[in-house]
């Protein structure tokens, strides 16, 4: 008789995809997502809160990603690494990255602590009187599975939204910009591209009702100064080891980092 191939099995379990991210935020080969299924959002939730219990990560957590590709898309959520938030300029060339995807961001800060009363009935208008301060960000995108970012959406949530780490330059007081008019020039070794308008929300702050909905839904409390960073203005520009990377938004400042 003809041999049967048998594909390996695919697990299923909350704790065996956790423990599968974890060891590779530990030194491991890229896990193969083939090899696990993320049903939905609310499994790759609970995947990120066990990774994120695992290393001690402050609950609730003080850096946050959020955004999507449109207001009419569902925004996903991730909490970020405490030790993966760095000042602009910064040298990334001792980090393990597997990836070096480039996002120009725009990072708010909370100036006020918000709970689950508050974060329910918040509209998009409301929000900016909750922040007390923005910066230009860039967030470096990486993966820790095998299939990098071909991989399938709910395991990327589950992997922090392929959250790398984030740099954050000069925090100043928010205020009112045009952002349909805003440009923003992205120069990663001798490449430069230019932006304008382009974020997919029309307005960072556009996200903080669903951010905030999100983070307080187990009860917790955000404090002032949690800071949420809010999506790409350049799209995913990939850098290289020995790259110089500079991100500036023109009238709020510049981060750069180093690989």
């Amino acid at each position: 008789m003809p041999s049967v191939a048998h594909s390996a099995p695919v697990d299923t379990d909350d704790r065996a995809i956790a423990e599968a991210l974890i060891a590779v935020r530990r030194g491991a080969p890229r896990a193969d997502a083939h090899h696990f299924q993320v049903a939905d959002d609310a499994q790759a939730y609970r995947v990120q809160a066990r990774v994120a219990q695992a290393f001690g990560w402050p609950v609730p957590a003080r850096h946050w990603k959020s955004g999507g590709p449109a207001r009419d898309a569902r925004l996903t959520h991730a909490p970020l690494p405490p030790e993966g938030v760095w000042p602009s300029p910064a040298d990334a060339r001792h980090w393990p990255f597997h990836g070096r995807g480039i996002e120009a961001e725009i990072a708010l800060r909370l100036g006020t602590d918000v709970d689950a009363a508050m974060a329910q009935r918040l509209q998009p208008a409301q929000a900016p009187d909750l922040l007390d301060a923005m910066a230009v960000a860039v967030e470096i995108v990486d993966t820790r599975w095998a299939q990098g970012l071909a991989a399938p959406v709910w395991h990327k949530l589950a992997d922090l939204q392929s959250h790398g780490a984030l740099v954050l330059g000069a925090w100043q007081p928010l205020r009112a910009v045009d952002w349909a008019r805003q440009r923003v020039e992205v120069q990663i070794g001798d490449r430069v591209q230019h932006f304008t308008g382009t974020h997919s929300l029309g307005d960072p702050a556009w996200l903080l009702p669903q951010w905030l909905r999100h983070a307080t839904r187990d009860g917790a409390v955000l404090p002032a100064g949690t800071v949420v960073t809010t999506g790409t203005w350049c799209g995913l520009p990939q850098a290289q080891p020995g790259d110089a990377v500079r991100v500036a938004f023109d009238g709020l400042g510049e981060v750069r980092v180093r690989f």
